[in-house]
């Protein structure tokens, strides 16, 4: 899967990593390393649609943009 083989180049801006630790009330202080595990997990279901990834895992969605590896947002479901 083309998100997997380019799990390196994950990324995301401070204001992107505020809105993540906020939306999911996270406490750690790498929000894309927690991301880049999440995304990792064998129960996490990855899709594609149009510009964007969504990943479901674990009571979030994660949305990372499929063409610069940017991780725009998580909410929980």
């Amino acid at each position: 899967m083309e998100l997997l083989n380019n799990i390196a180049k994950l990324h995301t801006t401070e204001l992107g990593a505020v809105r993540i630790k906020r939306n999911l009330a996270l406490d750690c202080d790498d929000c894309v390393a927690w991301c880049r595990e999440q995304i990792n997990a064998p129960e996490a279901v990855i899709e594609r649609r149009g510009k964007n990834w969504y990943i479901t895992v674990n009571g979030c969605i994660i949305t990372v943009n499929a063409y610069s590896y940017t991780i725009i947002t998580a909410h929980t479901i």
